[in-house]
């Protein structure tokens, strides 16, 4: 009988304590003040987002908790005129949260301004306070100040890939069909399309919702569209994300031009998807002394926005070459920027072409592994 009670009193006891650890995890030890007062920076500071490797610091007056504890801050951003109802960007304080202060690098300053609209190289302003609590409880302070930003040149975050989509371009505006452009350095990618009377943008993948950009004279812009009136033209377009600046030049023509004669032999039409290509072109070489001259490269005629005509060669990447074959490798046409010599950096015909036929196309799609070009013997 005795154990019998004894069980049931430590039964009971055992559910006090248990129920008063269930009470306790509601108590008012988890309630903290809000942050009364702000020391920096002062209300409408103005920083310029650069060097990336600059830092800003927030402090603020610490907030009191009800057990006298600590307290974890976080700092809430947020457009100019915004209330914090769903601010942009949350970071935890110093010392992962346990300190009134926050030093924030200009990088991630420049990520908030991008999702607060500001475009880079412009000004704009951002709002923010301080958020106290347990981990729960969150108190947001009553107060708030503003800081006025000017971003760098450069996009905070880079995409991966780009595309080009819309009305204007070849693909037209379905996403799936969007012109692929190639990344030839860190932030920058270019591409060789046609664009028509339409609109065009650019975006980072071509499926789902994809992050979208624009061009507006020679910036590249956060959304937005570009408007095209006129004829149909081929364009060279390069986009840089670490300047934030684009370019588009017209590629006039594109021709063959054959060393010995000195002279372009014909042009290449443009075909569409990035490619130039002539069927059943008359291959002659040039008689010699020595023998039958099969040298050859590429002349690209291109018009700046400004409407001034250039001419830029495209060879071999060697000053010297033997006659292609049948069994030549896919890289021995890869076609570079070369210097105007008459002879150096050329490609040599495939000597079955002489007296001949051939289909020659010019592929610079971003899908290859380097620009380059088709030379088939009929």
């Amino acid at each position: 009988m005795k154990k019998i009670t004894f069980c049931l009193v430590a039964g009971i006891l055992a559910l006090i304590i248990v129920s008063g650890c269930k009470k306790d995890k509601t108590l008012n030890h988890t309630q903290v003040s809000a942050v009364n007062n702000f020391f920096a920076p002062a209300d409408n500071k103005f920083i310029k987002l650069e060097p990336a490797t600059g830092a800003a610091s927030f402090e603020w007056e610490q907030a009191s908790a009800e057990d006298n504890g600590l307290v974890l801050y976080e700092v809430a951003f947020d457009k100019d005129g915004g209330n914090f109802s769903k601010p942009i960007y949350t970071m935890p304080s110093d010392g992962n949260g346990l300190y009134n202060k926050l030093t924030i690098s200009y990088k991630d300053l420049n990520k908030i301004a991008d999702l607060a609209g500001i475009q880079p190289q412009e000004t704009g302003k951002l709002k923010w306070t301080v958020m106290s609590s347990k981990g729960i409880n969150v108190q947001k302070s009553s107060l708030s100040r503003t800081i006025e930003v000017q971003r760098a040149a450069g996009f905070s975050e880079i995409p991966a890939d780009l595309y080009i989509t819309g009305t204007a371009t070849e693909g037209g505006d379905d996403l799936s069909k969007a012109v692929h452009l190639k990344q030839t350095a860190t932030g920058v990618f270019e591409a060789y399309t046609s664009l028509k009377a339409g609109a065009y943008h650019f975006v980072e993948r071509n499926t789902g919702t994809p992050a979208a950009y624009s061009i507006d004279g020679v910036k590249l812009l956060k959304d937005g569209s570009t408007t095209v009136t006129g004829d149909t033209k081929v364009e060279k377009i390069v986009v840089d994300f670490t300047t934030a600046s684009a370019s588009m030049t017209q590629v006039v023509s594109v021709g063959l031009w054959f060393a010995a004669d000195n002279k372009i032999w014909f042009n290449l039409p443009y075909v569409g998807g990035s490619s130039w290509e002539i069927d059943n072109a008359s291959i002659v070489f040039h008689q010699e002394s020595w023998g039958r001259d099969e040298r050859y490269k590429f002349m690209f005629t291109l018009k700046d926005a400004a409407g001034t005509t250039s001419t830029q060669y495209y060879g071999s990447t060697n000053s010297d070459n033997n006659a292609a074959t049948a069994a030549t490798a896919a890289a021995y046409y890869y076609m570079v920027p070369v210097n105007s010599s008459q002879y150096d950096y050329c490609f040599k015909f495939d000597h079955r072409a002489d007296n001949g036929k051939a289909d020659i196309k010019i592929i610079w799609t971003a899908d290859v592994p380097a620009y380059t070009h088709v030379v088939t013997v009929k």
